[in-house]
């Protein structure tokens, strides 16, 4: 199972989810996001990243031009979508997209027929926020047969790892809150005790 670190923000922490095991790093650039990053400033961190680490881009509600743009200037190798985007947006996208949904108790999944080309993320729905609640979704009501195929999402903690290893087992889990300090900022202690406890359930 792979891991995503996201909200990165400063050189420090990427550099220790990088060296702890994470295989891709997340940068947020959602402006009213609580962990926000400016792309010339994200470019800066990139570039002194391995290049066998999966540097994403995360963008609610962009349009594609300014995507592609961003992705450019900061050495992106992918994106993720947290907003209301389309399949014809996506299409215009020039990297590999992650699809982002909101998942309630009355999701209709049948919506994921519509994205054919890009990967699929699971968060918890939130009136107020699109990603980075730091709660987790009824993950009863995901299909069988995707479980194993999406990135999970939502909630994702040293507490709880355990389990979603043995009932969901997904490709890859995407964490940022729990392994926080505050908002941008990652704490060695919460990092080191997740990725510990991950290995052990290998």
């Amino acid at each position: 199972m792979k891991v995503k670190i996201c909200g990165i923000t400063n050189l420090e922490d990427a550099l220790l989810c990088e060296k702890l095991g994470a295989d891709a790093l997340g940068f947020i650039f959602y402006d009213k996001g609580k962990r926000h990053i400016e792309p010339n400033s994200a470019a800066d961190i990139i570039k002194l990243l391995s290049p066998f680490t999966l540097k994403v881009g995360v963008f609610v509600n962009e349009i594609p031009e300014n995507i592609n743009a961003i992705s450019k200037l900061a050495g992106l190798n992918i994106v993720q979508l947290h907003g209301d985007e389309s399949p014809q947006q996506i299409i215009e996208i020039n990297l590999p997209a992650i699809k982002a949904f909101r998942v309630s108790d009355d999701f209709d999944f049948d919506i994921l027929n519509d994205y054919k080309n890009c990967y699929f993320l699971f968060d918890t729905y939130s009136v107020s926020e699109y990603g980075g609640t730091g709660t987790i979704f009824n993950w009863n009501i995901i299909p069988q047969v995707l479980k194993c195929k999406i990135i999970l999402s939502g909630g994702v903690s040293s507490s709880n790892i355990n389990r979603i290893v043995k009932e969901i087992n997904p490709c890859a889990v995407d964490i940022s809150s729990s392994l926080e300090e505050y908002p941008g900022k990652k704490s060695e202690i919460k990092l080191k005790e997740f990725f510990n406890i991950l290995k052990g359930t290998n």
